[in-house]
């Protein structure tokens, strides 16, 4: 198997790309971020992990803007994820460049899925160890696309990554409705994330944005987190 499981181009026997298996487990240790979609436009809630207390958790950012209507975050390899969203963020300003017009956001996963499958299947490349959960509003409404290692991209009207994702999903699952306002989904994204984590949820560990549907972008500050932490 130690054939199959150094080389990116190469299926195992049973049919397996073990290194790509191996990104997504990455993604899996990774910070726990959630994306929730609601009438008033679409959440990020991000746990930045700062549990040294020398680290200045302003400086730590998980939510990344690729555009003024488009907002993204990560859940494993954070470098990876600015590698994306650098690519992201071009793309974006070269479609402003050439049609003056902001571009939607199915246009930007699909460039960033397509990257992301490229290196699944070239030598000399890895497997991007990240997904990412891309949040906004276009033309076409609220919008939130997940896209993991192999490029593999779906919309969803609410989903968490990393950690705890499959545990923050499940509260997710039973909890969303397709009536919350911008706050309850706030509250619903910042409660699952606590339910989840084993330690205490504080302000410093909480990185939280959202588009709303005139396609603006507000990040909460520490001072508006605290209101929901408690």
């Amino acid at each position: 198997m130690m054939g199959y499981d150094r080389a990116i181009t190469m299926f195992s026997p049973d049919g397996r790309l073990l290194q790509v298996e191996y990104a997504k487990k990455t993604v899996k240790q990774g910070s726990t971020a959630i994306g929730v979609v609601t009438t008033q436009g679409v959440v990020l809630v991000t746990d930045k992990r700062v549990l040294d207390e020398l680290i200045i958790s302003d400086s730590v950012d998980k939510i990344f803007d690729v555009d003024d209507h488009i907002i993204a975050t990560a859940s494993g390899i954070i470098p990876d994820a600015r590698v994306l969203v650098e690519r992201a963020q071009v793309r974006a300003q070269q479609h402003h460049v050439t049609f003056d017009s902001s571009i939607d956001v199915i246009s930007i996963v699909k460039d960033l899925a397509g990257l992301m499958q490229l290196t699944t299947q070239s030598g000399g490349y890895r497997p991007f160890g990240v997904t990412l959960l891309i949040a906004g509003v276009d033309k076409d409404g609220i919008k939130l696309y997940s896209v993991d290692p192999v490029g593999v991209y779906n919309q969803y009207r609410a989903l968490a990554i990393g950690e705890k994702g499959d545990e923050v999903s499940e509260l997710l699952r039973k909890s969303w409705k397709d009536s919350l306002s911008i706050q309850e989904g706030i509250e619903l994204a910042i409660s699952s994330l606590k339910q989840s984590l084993d330690s205490p949820l504080t302000t410093d560990r909480i990185d939280c944005a959202y588009v709303r549907t005139d396609m603006s972008v507000v990040r909460l500050s520490s001072e508006e987190i605290k209101r929901y932490i408690a």
